[in-house]
């Protein structure tokens, strides 16, 4: 028996979410220090240091919830993505479904693919208890991908001095 809840790896059509090894903090530098990626999460660039404890907290999350969320490659390069997958830390209101993708990498399609495998996973592994993804509200992007795979707003709350939005993702996921 696995000490883990959910698969410790999927696929997709193009993806594979696996777990983070150490030297994926390299590519996740790329979405740390970039000023666009972090304006609503981190609300600054990363150091490489911080980079580095941002993905190691990703890996770690997995041994202190039992899930957590998956590195991102692409099957025919072999490329890192990015990050995708479910993610609880204590101050959020509950488990969610995060996204994020190396700047190189918005815009193809990979996190609404990612997130799709996501929630096909949590539906079959959590019966009866869809995630949210919990997303600020002026973050267009993220709205836009918790949109387009079928997520609906339910509430926004006060959150770390900022407006968040609370996106609930289908309790029921017909595979495509």
């Amino acid at each position: 028996m696995s000490q883990f809840q959910i698969p410790t790896r999927i696929e997709s059509e193009r993806l594979i979410l696996r777990m983070f090894c150490e030297d994926d903090w390299r590519s996740m530098h790329l979405h740390y220090s970039n000023p666009e990626c972090t304006r609503h999460t981190l609300g600054r660039v990363a150091t490489e240091g911080d980079s580095w404890r941002l993905t190691a907290t990703l890996a770690g999350h997995w041994l202190l919830r039992g899930y957590g969320p998956y590195a991102l490659e692409e099957k025919a390069s072999g490329a890192m993505l990015g990050a995708v997958g479910l993610w609880y830390p204590a101050d959020f209101p509950e488990r969610e479904i995060k996204w994020a993708l190396l700047p190189a990498c918005q815009g193809r399609g990979y996190a609404r693919e990612a997130a799709r495998a996501v929630q096909e996973m949590a539906a079959e592994v959590y019966p009866g208890q869809p995630p949210i993804s919990f997303i600020h509200r002026d973050n267009a992007a993220s709205i836009r991908v918790a949109q387009a795979v079928g997520a609906s707003l339910e509430d926004e709350v006060d959150f770390r001095g900022s407006r968040f939005q609370i996106y609930r993702h289908p309790a029921r996921v017909e595979k495509a």
